[in-house]
């Protein structure tokens, strides 16, 4: 299978290891993403994910044509035979960085929209492509997009399939960092070991009222927010946080 899994320290690593084929994700992989998803989001020594891509090409081809999209089709009145990930399904409150080391087109780019965090290789392209097949994006694409560029850019890039450079992703905010190609993965870890120095509770928590409340009202979101806060005080993690600070000492969390 195209999907490789590895921990390192609090830091779960998922690779799309199929460089034949740019990366490109069969039926069979999105059961192994979704298996190694759920083992990510239950595991309680895991704070971080990353997401990458195998050799130096792709980040991701997305969906092989010549397998997903006929199970799709046979398969259109059961959408529960298509396994849940955090493209659509798996609610998953631990942080995602995708660190694309190279292209990603259709379904690739929609993994790495389904993440928090976005890191890009300056050789990458990437665009949602598609429409040039008949189709639209059905990884989440067509609503994660217009969350992250404005909507006129969204527009463009699902009507007309259009491909951009990492320069013009990072001009419209749609990733975080432009890097070197080897610099990719280093700039990811980096960022995660960054993250893993938090209040892994914490950070759970502000993506949560993140996530969901870019769908409420602001007065929604603040009920949503302040109901967070107000569990956070009950964790031992928040007593350890005030210690470590009156301390003048990193704090040990436990994720509890």
């Amino acid at each position: 299978m195209a999907i490789d899994y590895t921990k390192e320290g609090k830091i779960a690593i998922f690779t799309i290891n199929r460089p034949e084929a740019r990366n490109s994700i069969g039926v069979a992989d999105l059961r192994k993403l979704h298996e190694t998803m759920v083992d990510f989001r239950d595991d309680p020594d895991l704070w971080v994910g990353i997401i990458t891509g195998a050799g130096e090409k792709a980040f991701s081809a997305g969906a092989d044509v010549n397998d997903v999209l006929p199970f799709d089709q046979k398969n259109r009145s059961k959408p529960e035979l298509t396994p849940s990930t955090p493209m659509r399904g798996l609610e998953l409150w631990k942080p995602l960085i995708a660190a694309m080391n190279g292209s990603a087109y259709g379904g690739g780019l929609e993994i790495a929209l389904s993440c928090d965090i976005r890191i890009a290789a300056d050789s990458a392209k990437m665009g949602l492509t598609e429409v040039n097949l008949g189709l639209i994006p059905g990884w989440g694409g067509t609503q994660r997009l217009p969350r992250i560029v404005p909507l006129a850019i969204a527009a463009e890039m699902l009507f007309a399939g259009k491909v951009i450079d990492a320069q013009e992703a990072y001009r419209i905010g749609l990733v975080n960092r432009v890097v070197p190609p080897d610099q990719v993965m280093p700039a990811a870890m980096e960022l995660a070991e960054a993250i893993c120095k938090a209040g892994p509770l914490a950070v759970r928590a502000a993506k949560e009222a993140m996530m969901k409340g870019v769908n409420l009202s602001l007065a929604e979101g603040l009920q949503l927010e302040d109901a967070l806060v107000i569990s956070l005080f009950e964790t031992e993690d928040f007593n350890e946080g005030l210690k470590a600070f009156g301390e003048k000492r990193a704090p040990n969390y436990q994720a509890k």
